[in-house]
């Protein structure tokens, strides 16, 4: 079968930072983790934009989604970049679309990580309101058996990996199935998602959002802030300014925190400059509250839906 595969860029120096590492390293450690004493294995797929160092150190196996650009298909994180799809972007000049993994890449997944020593499996996947790849991933286990344990966590880029991290965590500490999704479930209910785009024409062309919010977004020039709410994309706020629309996404962003400990992850798509100056921003606006902050570049998949310009914040209330 496929070797687990890698997506993401690496966290920012800083709180929370990594460096990366060399792919065949990182493919490496995912693949021999539950021989290495794991006994839960922990499954997500290729939307999750993980910093590559929490890949290798919570051997997390990441099954990639594929995207088609001007006809040519390739795996996510492994033959399409975020560069290639903001290429294929600009100037709206290719035509570019995704798919879900097949159900069969999750059965061969499920199996090998099973005949490998993991006496379970979580498969924790981005929202089914905005892809097939949770269908998919149920149907596989279907297949394989009772082992094999699905999570909708109704969101994607770190509103999935946040979860993700959850129940590496748990299945780190010996924990039982149950509880590894459980930890994967009770983070769902403590993130939030939120994401500046300069446009909404390419979540409209996608059908990720209905034509009359893409017409509230473009109209006069609006800017859209949106926010991924029980898996679907809404409407969260409009302003006219790029820059008026950073600083109402670190607002929003501050607001979900609440009054706890959290953690922070920036995504951006050809923008790091913005992700730079949000992640400024949230620093000197949480303070010491603020424990772990990650930027990576969001992956082709979901660039495709948002376009160029992308800026995103998700946050994650610690539990107590």
């Amino acid at each position: 079968m496929a070797a687990p595969h890698l997506t993401g860029r690496p966290a920012s120096p800083g709180r929370g930072g990594c460096c990366r590492l060399p792919a065949r390293l990182v493919v490496f450690a995912a693949v021999v983790g539950y021989r290495a004493g794991m006994a839960v294995a922990v499954v997500t797929d290729s939307t999750a934009y993980l910093p590559s160092e929490l890949v290798v150190r919570h051997r997390l196996t990441v099954v990639p989604l594929t995207v088609v650009l001007d006809g040519v298909a390739g795996l996510e994180g492994v033959d399409v970049t975020p560069a290639d799809a903001a290429r294929a972007l600009v100037g709206r000049r290719g035509v570019a679309s995704t798919s879900r993994p097949a159900p069969e890449q999750f059965v061969r997944t499920y199996r090998r990580l099973l005949d490998d020593g993991a006496t379970a499996v979580v498969s924790v996947h981005l929202s089914a309101e905005l892809s097939g790849t949770v269908e998919a991933a149920r149907l596989a286990a279907a297949e394989v058996g009772p082992r094999v344990s699905v999570v909708d966590a109704r969101s994607t880029g770190m509103g999935l990996g946040f979860p993700v991290l959850a129940a590496a965590a748990a299945a780190g500490r010996g924990a039982p199935a149950a509880e590894v999704r459980r930890a994967a479930t009770d983070t769902i209910d403590r993130t939030s998602t939120l994401f500046y785009l300069d446009t909404l024409e390419f979540l409209r062309r996608g059908g990720r959002i209905n034509a009359a919010g893409a017409l509230l977004g473009t109209a006069l020039s609006v800017k859209p802030i949106l926010q991924v709410v029980q898996g679907t994309i809404t409407l969260r706020d409009r302003v006219r300014t790029a820059g008026r629309g950073l600083a109402r996404l670190v607002d929003l962003a501050v607001e979900e925190a609440g009054e706890g400990e959290v953690d922070v992850a920036l995504h951006h798509l050809a923008a790091p400059g913005r992700a730079a100056e949000l992640a400024a921003a949230l620093e000197s606006r949480l303070g010491p509250r603020l424990r772990r902050r990650y930027v990576t570049e969001a992956g082709a998949v979901v660039g495709i839906h948002v376009g160029p310009g992308l800026a995103g914040v998700v946050v994650h209330r610690r539990g107590s």
